[in-house]
């Protein structure tokens, strides 16, 4: 469903009239949904510096972060408290929030203008504050840029803090009036996508006591994983870099010594150093008390689903309450793929976890997943009951270089060499044709749906001829299809010039955003899951060492976790290589790897384990359709460079 936009009523008496009578804690029984009774027009603008107790920039005092608020006027004077949803950000003024890069906007007075995005516009009307917390280093806040660590996790916290009467904060960036929140029960929900989405994954590994929900999308749980993959320096610049980016001019120049502890605490060897482990979410993840609202891009190569798989497993083992949307799409906001279904969602999953409404939100399927451009099923838990691990064996096949895929172990070797000009896609679509670079291995025709739901890992024995080597093993779905072209520049989507309103507007903030559309591409194959290794980590993770040419090593790839339906006729893939062009770098040496097929498996959780398996590979089974070329997907494009 679309909004139009809330028009103000005639003056503040009818409104909060119509307040009185209409807010749903008025209602008669129990309420189910919050209903926009206030006004977005007299909502209340403010701005507080909250004190962080931290001194980044090393200027003598403490760190104040700006917090930017917005909240309904009316539920204050009549002195009813508002639970809060709060998006903490590095970027609400370098670069922008949302598909068209919107950033804050002040008044003379330097109170809030221009919101980002549809929070404000939608939910302050329901009965909610919305708070846009600027991160250390960045916009109007004191402090430096951190890239995840100590200094950004904290900043973010300490408003949480403050919501809760915890913490103290100031009406101006270096006065002495205190400002409290005395507008607010405290209740919090943190929202953002990428970064913003993973410091509400930083803040929710506190434990701190308040934040009641978080809703990450495409959000880092682990740092490390975003620039390195077992070792294998992913195609990225250093986190200093990032840091430089986002960071305000007037910070910078106070923070050359943390700039230059991000550039010692990250070489570009890999090794798993003290910086990284300092910016690990998931070994935390115990201290979790927030529901968690999790939402990915299957597809999304810069923040990539390898944050997805860890989390999410750590977060069941501790029992947090979860739910899970999973996309076609890269690197795209829920609001750009799935607009008046995310909208609806969004506001049913605050309604009953910062209000407290029994909505049964809480009683529907746990994941929702996008098997087809537009085209959704759900899974009452995720991954779904009978998922069971099968592992899964390569074996050489009728033709030297095109390798079989079944259940009994593998007999003989298969061996390439690294060509750092070659990609996932180049691999796949030469899958039943033998080519140096790379080792393929594949099932016969399906009989029946495979499903693969959670994370697989491949464990390989290969022999190198070089001191160094980088490894990737990716699973592919061989057959026809079309998908979302994540490979595009929208990843996936196609911005349009119409547009439609998502709550009330003012002025200086419109709740009216482009429309889009799903982009797709017919393609022949679709790579579903993939990951990298250094093979110099095979006895230290966490540390790697340069090998011995001849001698064989043995390791075990962590490929990212997605859940997708191999058709009945489709063929399923195993590919071994090295470079994975503009997805890591590429190692010192040029190796030649022969790997040992004895001793190379992969251990697949799919629906029905290793039985379900058998069943759909036994026997004779259908032609699949007949292929199509490429059409928009190969090589992704790399043009971002920020999370």
């Amino acid at each position: 469903m679309r909004f139009t936009i809330w028009r103000p009523l005639a003056t503040a008496a009818v409104t909060l009239l119509v307040a009185v009578f209409l807010t749903p804690g008025a209602a008669h029984g129990a309420p189910r949904e919050s209903r926009p009774v206030y006004s977005y027009e007299n909502a209340v603008r403010e701005a507080v510096w909250v004190d962080t107790g931290l001194d980044g920039d090393a200027d003598g005092r403490a760190d104040r972060v700006a917090v930017d608020i917005v909240r309904p006027r009316e539920a204050a004077a009549r002195g009813r408290k508002v639970p809060v949803i709060m998006d903490a950000s590095p970027y609400y003024s370098c670069c922008g929030r949302g598909n068209e890069s919107q950033r804050k906007t002040y008044d003379a007075d330097g109170d809030i203008v221009g919101m980002p995005l549809f929070y404000d516009n939608y939910f302050v009307p329901r009965g909610y504050a919305f708070v846009g917390v600027d991160l250390a280093g960045t916009n109007r806040s004191d402090g430096c840029v951190d890239v995840g660590g100590p200094s950004d996790i904290r900043s973010a916290k300490a408003v949480v803090d403050w919501l809760n009467g915890r913490a103290r904060a100031y009406t101006t960036r270096t006065g002495t009036t205190t400002a409290e929140a005395d507008w607010t029960d405290g209740r919090t929900g943190m929202i953002g996508k990428s970064w913003d989405g993973t410091i509400a994954n930083g803040v929710a590994a506190t434990g701190v006591k308040g934040l009641r929900t978080i809703v990450p999308i495409s959000a880092i749980s682990t740092w490390y994983d975003y620039y390195f993959s077992q070792g294998a320096p992913l195609y990225d610049s250093g986190p200093d870099w990032l840091s430089d980016y986002v960071e305000s001019p007037a910070a910078r120049a106070g923070c050359a010594a943390v700039q230059q502890r991000l550039v010692d605490g990250a070489p570009r060897t890999g090794d798993l150093t003290p910086l990284w482990a300092g910016r690990d979410y998931v070994k935390d993840a115990r201290k979790v008390k927030a529901s968690v609202f999790l939402v990915h891009g299957l597809q999304d190569l810069n923040v990539r689903t390898a944050h997805v798989g860890r989390w999410w497993d750590a977060l069941a083992k501790n029992g947090v309450t979860r739910k899970i949307w999973l996309s076609q799409t890269g690197h795209v906001d829920p609001f750009d793929f799935r607009r008046s279904a995310w909208v609806e969602t969004l506001h049913r999953w605050f309604d009953h976890e910062l209000l407290g409404y029994d909505n049964g939100i809480d009683r529907e399927p746990m994941a929702d997943i996008e098997r087809h451009p537009d085209q959704w099923a759900t899974s009452a838990v995720w991954p779904p009951h009978g998922t069971r691990n099968a592992t899964l064996r390569p074996s050489t096949g009728d033709r030297p270089g095109v390798g079989t895929l079944g259940l009994r172990r593998g007999t003989g070797t298969a061996a390439f060499t690294d060509d750092p000009r070659l990609s996932e896609s180049d691999w796949a679509a030469r899958i039943d044709t033998p080519t140096p670079d790379k080792a393929g291995f594949v099932t016969a025709p399906l009989r029946r749906d495979l499903r693969l739901s959670g994370s697989s890992e491949v464990t390989v024995t290969a022999t190198p001829t070089t001191a160094t080597a980088h490894l990737t093993a990716v699973l592919v779905d061989l057959g026809p299809d079309t998908v979302r072209d994540y490979a595009a520049s929208g990843e996936g989507i196609t911005t349009l010039t119409d547009r439609s309103c998502w709550g009330a507007s003012t002025a200086g903030d419109s709740a009216c955003f482009k429309n889009t559309a799903a982009k797709t591409a017919d393609v022949a194959q679709t790579v579903v899951s993939r990951g990298w290794a250094d093979l110099g980590t095979s006895a230290d993770p966490g540390h790697g060492v340069p090998l011995t040419p001849g001698r064989a090593y043995t390791l075990t790839l962590d490929l990212a976790a997605t859940d997708h339906v191999f058709p009945a006729g489709h063929r399923l893939a195993l590919i071994v290589a090295g470079t994975d062009k503009d997805l890591i770098d590429p190692p010192a040496d040029t190796p030649t790897l022969t790997l040992d097929l004895a001793r190379t498996s992969a251990r697949v959780p799919l629906a029905g384990g290793a039985d379900a398996f058998a069943r759909a590979t036994a026997g004779a089974a259908p032609a699949a359709p007949g292929s199509r070329p490429l059409d928009g997907v190969g090589t992704p494009h790399r043009t971002y460079r920020v999370p």
